[in-house]
């Protein structure tokens, strides 16, 4: 392949991207329509280079999903993480594996099918928690919790696959595919506890580039060494490198760095991917499609709304969990790949999971972003995934509150404020959805009640119509404007302090009744001009208070 032909797939590639992102879809989305186009249009030729390409990425992917990897963050969330995981894993299998077997397909394609349908994005759901400021509510945590699961899941399945050749799968080959598991990752121990920190301390961490190069050469290189002579893949060499390097001090500028390397060449993988959906007998793999589309976007959500409600969680939390499923992962492509390459799978089976990816991937990212309007229309008939008792606590300290404050959020401007409140005896009630917020409050006899504020319980309970304000501080304009039409049905309204992301959000919040809108620009403009008119330009006093604000930045108070 020319320069120029490199360069111009680089250029679609991009320009789908751009499209993608202008319809709020995951950026991946546009590289598999830029694959489709460049190969359709016969741009792309040479799939072999391309596809090699594309291993790059994935090595790197797995490279940094080695490195990152936080076995901590499982007891964090507890039993919940793991048995939803392993449970919506196991009936997504089960119900996967009937389907594309009444749809035809022989028993072991059904299953490769059945795995790559119960796998979901975990890059694309940390991205869409991110944009809606969720990741550390509690729905938010069980459902990053429960991806690391099948994370791990995923690992374990490739590297099996990895380790058997075409047409091997006796006792013996288990054993031995066994024993060289064990070896791998007793290398990867020894090599991260006594080998790797010294030579990164003493010859590497000191230079920015050289830590990079390194790190790049070590990623592909044991890639290269897992997927040639060990007998395993390349992707499982990139897990294992990573793995090897997460224990070091300079395991987060590695990743800092490696990421856009990981993304260019991703881009290549997924255009590569999208290249290979072009076949003959398109109509062949469109109702298989759209009937696996059909499971991950409504079949895997169910699961896991099942499976949380069982094991104690209210609907909401269940349900805005459960969204976070509603697409199938990278690892699918992967995993199907490799089918390919074991010679289990042909290249139809492949672009059919394709296809899937591409549907439910469009699809999850409107039902995630919209999951809060979604859940307001439907939660009394999501009331019949909800137990009576749910594990969600509730604590408050006077239950009868009245002419009080409910301050909704109490993680970062609600945790500056509430000293305010406490000092000067007012009555507050706080609504967070942060279990650990709400354990700190609680351990300090400070109300608080753990849930979401447009639970009717939760309203109930915060006594919302004896309320003599309340403030919301967490900038979510949706949660905000909810609350505000709750608070338009109340014979006494209580003063509204809602918060916002930008001036936009702060105009509609206005528009719908709010009697005071925290937007961080006109905010910070008003503070300076305040700490001006209060102390001039005085060094000493603003190199103070930046001093206490960076206190509060590295080490965090509920309140003081």
């Amino acid at each position: 392949m020319s320069f120029a032909s490199l360069s111009l797939v680089l250029v679609i590639a991009g320009l789908f991207g751009i499209l993608a992102r202008f319809f709020r879809q995951p950026i991946l989305i546009g590289f598999l329509f830029a694959g489709i186009g460049l190969s359709y249009f016969g741009i792309i030729t040479d799939h072999e280079l391309f596809t090699d390409l594309g291993k790059i990425g994935v090595a790197l992917l797995l490279f940094l999903v080695g490195l990152e990897m936080n076995l901590k963050e499982i007891p964090a969330v507890g039993k919940i993480a793991v048995l939803t995981g392993l449970g919506q894993i196991g009936f997504t299998v089960l119900v996967g594996f009937l389907v594309a077997s009444l749809l035809g397909y022989s028993a072991i394609v059904a299953l490769y099918i059945a795995v790559a349908l119960s796998f979901s994005s975990t890059i694309i759901i940390i991205k869409l928690l991110s944009e809606k400021k969720d990741l550390e509510s509690l729905y938010g945590k069980v459902a990053i919790g429960f991806l690391l699961v099948q994370d791990l899941v995923a690992i374990l399945i490739l590297m099996f696959l990895s380790g058997l050749k075409v047409g091997e799968a006796g006792i013996v080959s288990f054993v031995i595919l066994l024993l060289k598991a064990i070896v791998l990752f007793v290398s990867v121990w020894y090599l991260s506890k006594k080998f790797l920190p010294k030579i990164f301390a003493k010859l590497v961490g000191n230079s920015q580039e050289l830590l990079f190069i390194v790190s790049i050469a070590w990623a592909l290189g044991i890639s290269s060494l897992v997927g040639g002579p060990m007998g395993f893949s390349f992707e499982i060499g990139g897990f294992l490198a990573g793995l090897a390097l997460s224990n070091l001090p300079e395991h987060i500028g590695i990743a800092s760095k490696t990421r856009p390397l990981r993304d260019f060449f991703l881009t290549i993988f997924f255009v590569s991917l999208g290249s290979q959906m072009i076949i003959s007998d398109v109509g062949s793999i469109i109702f298989p499609a759209v009937v696996f589309s059909a499971l991950v976007l409504v079949g895997n959500p169910l699961i896991v709304m099942i499976l949380m409600g069982l094991l104690g969680h209210k609907s909401r939390t269940s349900f805005l969990a459960s969204v976070t499923v509603a697409q199938i992962s990278e690892f699918s492509f992967i995993l199907m790949a490799m089918g390919v390459s074991l010679g289990h799978l042909t290249s139809v089976n492949l672009t059919t999971i394709i296809l899937v990816g591409a549907i439910t991937m469009v699809g999850s990212t409107y039902l995630i972003l919209g999951s809060e309007k979604l859940y307001v229309k439907l939660k009394r008939i999501l009331k019949i995934f909800e137990k009576r008792e749910t594990r969600e606590a509730v604590k408050t300290v006077g239950v009868d509150f009245r002419d009080h404050i409910v301050l909704v959020g109490c993680d970062q401007i609600g945790s500056i404020i509430l000293p305010y409140f406490i000092k000067r005896q007012i009555p507050i009630v706080v609504i967070d959805f942060n279990p650990s917020v709400f354990n700190k409050l609680s351990s300090q006899n400070v109300s608080a009640l753990l849930g979401d504020v447009l639970d009717d319980e939760i309203i109930e309970k915060a006594n919302l119509k004896n309320a003599k304000a309340v403030i919301c501080t967490v900038p979510n304009v949706e949660e905000n404007i909810n609350l505000l039409n709750i608070i338009k049905t109340l014979r006494e309204k209580p003063m509204f302090i809602g918060s916002s992301i930008d001036k936009q959000d702060a105009t509609k919040l206005y528009e719908t009744g709010a009697d005071y809108v925290l937007d961080p620009d006109i905010i910070a403009g008003e503070f300076l001009r305040h700490l001006f008119l209060s102390h001039g330009i005085n060094k000493k006093r603003i190199v103070r208070m930046g001093k206490s604000h960076f206190n509060r930045l590295l080490f965090g108070k509920i309140y003081a």
